[in-house]
């Protein structure tokens, strides 16, 4: 024993050295864990504020969904103001006119955001639907807009001298057909006419025409309009 004991003794200069090597060994195993729990405590948090997000949207969607739609139904009723109104679109004929890029393309984006939105605005809960129908209807005010002002900047200034005097004539026209004051009579003369006036120069949509003859019927109605 006493031997052995010797023998280590004749190597107690090794000790310093194994021992920094285990020191070392320690350390860094006690930096990798320190490394690990700051991680996950950092994992954690990500995770909170991905949730904490996720809520956000959540809550804040409803007053953006509404923001959206009434945004939608802004720019509609912008295009309703030409669509149902003849004398209108016959001072700016280039809103219903297809053969212009930027009429065409602003009824196409009309028609996708027509298509993107739900009966049930609950349906765009969902963020990736809210986004999508968010940035249609941007893209529709967006076309709209360009569309709109193009067709004021231009007027009828596409049209000959001739074909400007049978939209002048068609608008006189339309105006004596919805003038609640004419008979029944006078409003369907003047309004077959303007029709005729307007044919082949610029595109009728069904929903003037119709609000148009509708008007014109009431004056047919018992209680409505003067006799001849």
């Amino acid at each position: 024993m006493g031997g052995f004991m010797g023998s280590i003794g004749d190597f107690w200069w090794l000790i310093f050295p194994i021992g920094g090597v285990v020191g070392g060994w320690a350390a860094r195993i006690a930096a990798y864990n320190e490394k690990r729990r700051r991680d996950k405590i950092e994992l954690e948090r990500i995770r909170a504020s991905s949730r904490a997000e996720e809520l956000r949207i959540t809550q804040t969607s409803t007053a953006a969904i509404a923001k959206a739609l009434a945004r939608h139904d802004d720019v509609n009723d912008r295009w309703f103001g030409y669509e149902l109104d003849l004398a209108t679109l016959i001072e700016y004929p280039m809103m219903t006119d297809l053969r212009e890029p930027l009429t065409l393309a602003f009824h196409r984006a009309k028609v996708r955001a027509d298509d993107l939105r739900p009966a049930d605005p609950g349906e765009l809960l969902e963020p990736a639907a809210f986004a999508e129908y968010r940035d249609a209807v941007s893209d529709y005010a967006t076309a709209f807009d360009a569309a709109e002002r193009e067709a004021r900047r231009r007027r009828q200034s596409d049209f000959t001298p001739f074909e400007r005097e049978r939209l002048e004539r068609a608008r006189r026209l339309v105006a004596v057909a919805a003038d609640a004051g004419a008979t029944a009579a006078e409003r369907q003369a003047a309004y077959r006419k303007a029709r005729d006036e307007l044919e082949g120069l610029i595109v009728v949509p069904p929903a003037a025409a119709q609000q148009l003859e509708q008007r014109i019927a009431g004056a047919l109605e018992p209680g409505h309009g003067h006799s001849d």
